[in-house]
């Protein structure tokens, strides 16, 4: 029988703990991470987290190598099956998977426009903090045109990127 992926679920948060106990354990692991941007303590920072949270992927041939040490592992709640039957993931995904990382971070780049048209953002800062508007498009690379309700009017008004939230 030959070697296959296989999903491992994680206990919450600790997924690099079961990947650095799995490697320990001889195992062969993959971890896909994605690196964005997000808010934390009232400012934009980028942030590189698991693409699949709690989940991690094993490569292993089960008749050459038991998976009986991997539910009991630290970190690791289970192996992912369907009825009682572990099911291997093709090997495509996880090449495809591979293959959106970038070769510097070892992590996929969330270049994902941040808002979509349409989309109800709040204002956090600046004069027009406390609002909410209806996100129109881009302006710059740091700016955006919305549109908020003033005086019983929508006005198209500009402000920073970093100062809105969905």
């Amino acid at each position: 029988m030959p070697s296959h992926w296989y999903t491992v679920q994680s206990k919450p948060r600790q997924e690099n703990l079961a990947r650095q106990n799995l490697d320990r354990q001889g195992f062969t692991t993959y971890l896909p991470l994605i690196t964005q941007r997000k808010r934390r303590r009232n400012q934009w920072t980028q942030v590189t987290e698991p693409l699949f949270p709690r989940y991690l992927f094993i490569h292993v041939d089960p008749s050459q190598q038991s998976l009986a040490p991997v539910r009991s592992t630290l970190g690791v709640s289970q192996l992912v099956r369907f009825g009682q039957l572990l099911r291997p993931v093709p090997d495509a995904v996880i090449d495809y998977l591979r293959a959106m990382e970038t070769a510097d971070t070892g992590a996929r780049e969330d270049h994902s426009p941040r808002y979509q048209p349409g989309d109800r953002v709040e204002i956090l800062e600046g004069p027009f903090a406390g609002l909410s508007g209806v996100y129109q498009m881009q302006d710059s690379d740091h700016r955006a045109l919305l549109l908020v309700e003033l005086l019983g009017r929508s006005n198209p008004v500009t402000v920073e990127l970093d100062a809105l939230s969905a």
